[in-house]
């Protein structure tokens, strides 16, 4: 198994003089949480703060996950918050529509640019096949072993497309880890663009939706790190230009794990319920990610945007404990 892409730079740098289009694009799989909140407000500040444009935008690819009701929901909780959006699928704008699911032709056209091969394999043959190559590797992220590029597909199966990475080394830059580089080539090989279901995957949809709403400026978390230089790679393959990025430290529950928003994660919405106000949830924010002190009890989104500054945050995880922080936020 190779290793994953790894950063040769750890200084976090201030944010750019001129005005950066931003962008928050939660999927409608679950209830919005505090992880969630706080990649929005990141990217809200970023935007905010060297008087861009903020765009919203739903990603509902996935038509076995997304649940198209739950757009409305996570709208209002985002305004609750204290966010608002310059466009967006409830406010229109230039370059919509701000719905991935709207937007298939772009990612048809796209697509339809790119060498790709139909690929049938199954993820059991898949495992098989990376177990024969290293017997006793760790599960993981592993490159296609090339299997359908080699004999062609199977007759009679549904089959996806997988686009051959160029060879070699991508070199990009985050606001928050620095310079880094990785080898998608290696790394990945030959990624899944549109699924056997016909589904469009998130990497080629997010590439070009990004280039194509002008985005200037990429705010997600830091576990989407080592997916940044395959993106890049796309993105110039496709002769698109490559935003900055600034990948943020997350936002962890109990023994570090990750939250979800179809497990709960300690939603916008239960805490809405239970009375908290909204500046007591990005003072909460602010506070575990170090961007102001313990006196700092209530802020509000724009407020937020004063302090937000990528030099300031902390450069690990906030590990927090669901119950308490409800507590303390609830209680203002």
């Amino acid at each position: 198994m190779r290793p994953p892409t790894a950063t040769i730079g750890a200084v976090a740098s201030p944010l750019p003089a001129e005005p950066l289009r931003g962008r928050f694009a939660p999927s409608p799989t679950g209830k919005l949480h505090l992880g969630n909140a706080w990649a929005a407000l990141c990217a809200y500040a970023t935007s905010r703060a060297t008087g861009g444009r903020f765009v919203l935008r739903v990603e509902d690819l996935d038509p076995a996950r997304s649940r198209p009701g739950l757009v409305r929901e996570q709208l209002e909780d985002l305004r609750w918050l204290g966010l608002s959006w310059d466009e967006g699928p409830d406010v229109g704008g230039p370059v919509g529509p701000y719905v991935q699911s709207e937007r298939e032709d772009h990612y048809a056209r796209a697509l339809g640019r790119l060498e790709t091969f139909p690929c049938t394999c199954t993820r059991r043959e898949l495992r098989k096949a990376w177990d024969r190559a290293e017997p006793g590797a760790a599960a993981g992220r592993r490159p296609y072993p090339g299997t359908c590029l080699r004999a062609g597909p199977r007759p009679g199966r549904p089959a996806a497309r997988r686009w051959v990475v160029p060879a070699g080394p991508v070199a990009y830059t985050c606001l928050f880890h620095g310079r880094g580089r990785g080898d998608p080539a290696a790394e990945v090989g030959a990624p899944v663009l549109r699924r056997s279901d016909g589904a469009f995957a998130y990497t080629l949809a997010v590439v070009v939706d990004d280039a194509a709403m002008g985005i200037d400026v990429v705010v997600r978390g830091r576990d989407l790190l080592a997916e940044t230089p395959l993106q890049v790679a796309l993105a110039r393959a496709l002769g698109l230009r490559v935003p900055r990025y600034l990948h943020v430290p997350l936002v962890l529950g109990p023994r570090g794990h990750k939250l979800s928003k179809r497990a709960g994660g300690l939603s916008l919405a239960a805490l809405r319920r239970a009375g908290a106000a909204p500046e007591a949830v990005v003072a909460a924010l602010a506070r575990g990610m170090g961007l102001c002190g313990p006196s700092c009890r209530r802020l509000s989104a724009d407020e937020f945007v004063a302090v937000f500054d990528p030099r300031r945050i902390r450069r690990d995880d906030w590990v927090f404990d669901p119950e308490a922080t409800a507590a303390a936020i609830v209680a203002g």
